[in-house]
């Protein structure tokens, strides 16, 4: 019986700040929100006043100002395990619900109250993708409009806000992580469908966080920086790994050699990747901000699966008969790849065929089992937050009286020998975990601003005139233009004189609609049957122009070996001093007699 995945308990709560909407009206919601920044900001006073005697202590060298700045230190750190106890009652509290002013009127519930299930995840990848839309069309890439997206940290409640919309992306996305560790803490890992559902979902997740810290920098919030996204990737895989070991003792039918000793691997495995995250969660930058609940957890699982590697390394030697001389060399092969070390005393050849030798070595691997069970429970009993988990308790308690037990078993009164030290196991698995990146390519969504027009053409990278009417006659000639390509369709030349030109139309135009019908989307055939089914009343055609069109055009006249020339001109001139020398070059075009003309229209 192994301790249940710990998840991550509080998602993101976001709300986005525009005119019209007060994200911080004082709701019982809010309130709730304003407390923990209070609380995480009174934390960050007494660190700060901490650090601060801290330097005091070790500069000063008066043992009555030491004495006091003892009992200062004393009284700091007993203010900040009351706050960080406090803040962890009030995130235990929080539902974990989004509460947002979302853009997108088809997808308020999504971001209020998404579900804990795969279509909940559905809905927040969906919302994910029309940000794209909308980054695209509204947001110039040199320029950020009037629009703040407003978030609280995940777990100390403290308000960011940025007008970047790379912010509410990346915040969405870690929502989309957040909930797929909910999805994998609630399967039934009792059965082999609930521990595959849960790898998928943490292997998700690892994937969702790795994916924020290699595509998001200088995250407003703490929890979305690279050393909280490193820890939580790492604490996924963790969690990963521990559901294959859950996934292994499922599906070992028979307690043979072979199939405890890969049990104890397993387990060991385990316990180095919750060392790693323990070790992440230790350092700078992390440990005054993840909660005390979590490290404290992540430790307690390090040496539960610890204990249990040497716990299942015993029932191997000792509820295993000895081996026979044919089977020697198999076993000889497992057994030397299973300890970090060689054993102490006699040669594995003799430890596996005899019997009493196997019980020493098994039993000094229960005594280690018994320890690490014990540093379990005792590191367990210094958390208040973990004191009132019953389940975890009872999980405990529970292996550590089956390592008693079976130590009671194999003990025999007539030992005289002192129990040796065993060694560490190996920590191997048969399936490493995978960070699995999200798809949003899975989730089809259709751009709500759809009927502003094509995104490669109508975006915010682009600078347009007010849209215009235009009348439009058919003469004898036709109207005198031509067009080109499809949705929208352009207009690719204009006949100097002709019916076009009359009325204004220039080349470079899109035509967005033929007698009020859009036809952003419309193919260039579908347009010229539109134009042609007209009568002598003639046409209203919609067009817009690009600002820099007229520029462009301008500058497609001019041959380019003609504009080298030019700059090789003006060169040899300015070098030279002399402005009359510009009649020296025979190609110059017709009314620009002077250097400044030629500056002017390079």
């Amino acid at each position: 019986k192994a301790l249940s995945t710990l998840p991550l308990t509080t998602l993101k709560l976001s709300s986005l700040r525009d005119q019209g909407c007060d994200p911080f009206a004082q709701t019982q919601r809010s309130k709730l929100q304003h407390r923990r920044a209070r609380i995480n900001q009174q934390i960050n006073k007494e660190m700060r006043m901490r650090a601060g005697a801290e330097n005091l202590f070790k500069a000063t060298s008066n043992h009555k100002v030491k004495e006091t700045v003892a009992l200062e230190l004393s009284y700091v750190n007993s203010n900040l395990q009351l706050l960080k106890e406090e803040l962890e009652e009030l995130n235990s509290c929080v539902d974990p619900r989004l509460h947002v002013f979302t853009l997108f009127p088809p997808l308020p519930q999504a971001m209020r109250t998404p579900s804990r299930n795969e279509a909940g995840l559905e809905l927040l990848m969906e919302y994910y993708n029309q940000l794209y839309f909308l980054d695209n069309r509204f947001f110039p890439p040199n320029k950020n409009l009037g629009v703040f997206f407003h978030w609280y940290d995940s777990l100390t409640g403290v308000p960011s806000h940025q007008r970047a919309l790379a912010f509410e992306k990346g915040s969405v996305l870690f929502n989309i992580g957040a909930l797929h560790t909910q999805i994998g803490a609630r399967q039934d890992r009792t059965t082999l469908q609930g521990v595959d559902r849960a790898i998928d979902a943490f292997q998700k997740a690892a994937g969702a966080f790795n994916y924020l810290k290699e595509n998001f920098s200088n995250a407003p919030s703490l929890d979305m920086s690279t050393a909280s996204l490193n820890m939580l990737v790492r604490l996924m895989i963790a969690q990963v790994q521990e559901c294959v070991f859950e996934k292994v003792t499922l599906t070992s039918a028979q307690n043979d050699f072979f199939t405890q000793l890969q049990i104890a691997q397993e387990a060991a495995r385990v316990e180095e990747v919750y060392s790693l995250v323990h070790q992440t969660m230790t350092q700078a930058h992390v440990k005054d901000y993840v909660p005390f609940s979590w490290a404290t957890m992540v430790h307690v699982k390090s040496e539960h699966f610890k204990a249990l590697s040497h716990y299942y390394a015993a029932l191997a030697l000792c509820d295993s008969p000895s081996v026979s001389d044919a089977d020697l060399p198999e076993h000889e092969k497992a057994f030397v790849q299973f300890h970090v070390t060689v054993p102490e005393g006699p040669s594995l050849h003799l430890v596996l065929q005899d019997q009493e030798e196997r019980r020493k070595l098994g039993k000094a691997h229960l005594k280690k089992a018994i320890m690490r069970h014990e540093e379990a429970m005792r590191i367990h009993s210094l958390c208040k937050i973990l004191r009132k988990m019953d389940i975890l308790q009872e999980v405990l308690s529970f292996t550590h009286k089956h390592s008693l037990s079976k130590y009671s078993e194999i003990d025999h009164e007539e030992d005289f020998f002192e129990t040796g030290d065993a060694p560490d196991i190996h920590p191997k698995t048969n399936q490493r975990p995978e960070i699995k990146s999200p798809n949003f390519s899975q989730v089809k969504v259709t751009d709500i601003f759809h009927r502003l027009g094509p995104l490669s053409v109508f975006s915010a990278k682009n600078k347009w005139h007010p849209a215009r009417r235009v009348h439009l006659a058919r003469g004898e000639n036709g109207f005198g233009l031509t067009l080109r390509g499809d949705s929208p369709v352009l207009i690719a030349g204009v006949i100097p004189g002709g019916c076009a030109s009359e009325a204004g139309l220039k080349e470079g135009d899109y035509i967005v609609s033929v007698n009020s019908e859009d036809c952003k989307w419309s193919k260039h055939a579908e347009v010229v049957q539109l134009m042609k089914s007209v009568g002598e009343e003639g046409v209203d055609i919609g067009v817009v122009t690009l600002q820099s069109s007229d520029g462009q055009n301008k500058l497609a006249e001019i041959n380019p070996s003609w504009v080298m020339l030019c700059l090789f001109g003006i060169l040899w001139v300015v070098e030279s001093g002399n402005n009359k020398a510009w009649g020296r070059f025979h190609l110059r075009p017709k009314g620009m007699s002077t250097l400044q003309t030629l500056v002017n229209l390079c």
